[in-house]
């Protein structure tokens, strides 16, 4: 079943994990045997961390497969994927690496499996350089599942930076295809709400403080608009360790979905953290695309194994979606065309098109 090894050099263009993830993803759908070389090369602590190192044992166990040479700070793995199989699968980073990317690797490959599945991801789930849980709750998940399917994702405990300590349950079951998308009709922007929240020692006046300050700041730019910012405390027996942190979601007419976020810091008044998620929320909304800077690299994986054509218009194409274009292309021979929107009103604009003939993937366990 297997072809001809792929050979990925991890140190071009994003040059982090990203690679990984979107490399060992489509390796373990194709069956096809991959070599990933100068993991990390750039970064100040090359090669695999923790959290890297996790996702790929679980695509690994996902499908049975032989990974060699796999440690923390290595720069080079070879993986050799079998038949992906369903079932109750754990991932632990042991650190507060993210439970979303942990997420973002498995995802496609449970999607194609022989029956359900049940991932208990152990880690961070509001942490610095990924996305927070809410956010793949709250925007990732009602997007990702117009291509057709549907999952479940139960928070049972939030974890920060550094201890992380955080677990999600995610259940998935298979499908046989993906549906194509099409996200060209941006629509006005309905609503706009979130939540701002504590947890362990620090005060609850710092979450009320996050809303109002990021409150204030969307008013500024959107009158007209009620902004629902909910302060929450999170339980006690919910959270591990100490965290705050602020996300902000604005929902169009046409459904579509946009966010800011924003963590606390030691040392970072909590003002500054909630104008940080409104500013970032607020920028999203101008560029006239559907999705926003975080959604657009997440979707590509997805839009490559679709059965047809998928659009979706988009800001600045950020160089994590030129990553996963790249490899999705490589690997999986999905052809992308990415040009200017030519929408009037988008004109004054940064806007683009992404465009993909996905590959029509099938899962022959169905």
């Amino acid at each position: 079943m297997a072809g001809p090894q792929v050979e990925v050099d991890g140190s071009i263009m994003e040059g982090g994990g990203q690679i990984l993830r979107v490399s060992t993803s489509l390796s373990c759908l194709l069956g096809l045997p991959l070599r990933v070389q100068k993991i990390r090369a750039g970064r100040s602590t090359p090669g695999l961390r923790p959290q890297h190192l996790s996702g790929l044992e679980m695509i690994r166990d996902l499908c049975d497969g032989q990974l060699e040479r796999a440690e923390i700070g290595s720069t080079e793995i070879t993986f050799t994927p079998e038949k992906i199989k369903g079932g109750i699968h754990t991932a632990d980073t042991k650190t507060a690496g993210s439970v979303c990317l942990l997420m973002q690797v498995s995802m496609p490959c449970v999607l194609f499996a022989a029956s359900s599945s049940e991932l208990h991801l152990k880690g961070g789930t509001n942490a610095e350089m990924a996305p927070q849980i809410d956010y793949t709750v709250m925007v990732f998940k009602p997007i990702v599942e117009k291509f057709g399917f549907k999952f479940n994702c139960d928070i049972k405990t939030r974890g920060y930076y550094p201890k992380g300590g955080g677990e999600v349950i995610v259940r998935v079951s298979p499908v046989k295809q993906l549906n194509p998308i099409n996200l060209t009709d941006r629509g006005y922007v309905t609503k706009i709400y979130g939540r701002a929240f504590v947890a362990g020692v620090l005060p609850f006046k710092v979450a009320k403080d996050m809303a109002a300050a990021a409150v204030r700041c969307i008013r500024k730019e959107i009158r007209d608009l009620y902004v629902n910012i909910q302060p929450v405390q999170e339980p006690k027996d919910q959270a591990f360790g100490n965290g705050s942190g602020i996300i902000i979601i604005a929902e169009t007419s046409t459904g579509c979905l946009f966010a800011g976020s924003s963590l606390g810091k030691r040392g970072v008044n909590a003002d500054k953290v909630g104008i940080e998620a409104a500013e970032m929320l607020l920028a999203n909304l101008r560029h006239g695309g559907t999705v926003d800077e975080y959604l657009q690299d997440q979707l590509i994986v997805f839009m490559a194994l679709a059965n047809g054509v998928s659009r979706i218009k988009t800001g600045p194409v950020t160089l994590h979606t030129q990553t996963a274009i790249h490899f999705a292309e490589q690997i999986a021979k999905a052809k992308f065309i990415v040009k200017k929107s030519e929408d009037e009103e988008d004109a004054s604009k940064d806007t683009y098109i992404i465009e993909c003939q996905g590959i029509g993937m099938t899962n022959t366990n169905l």
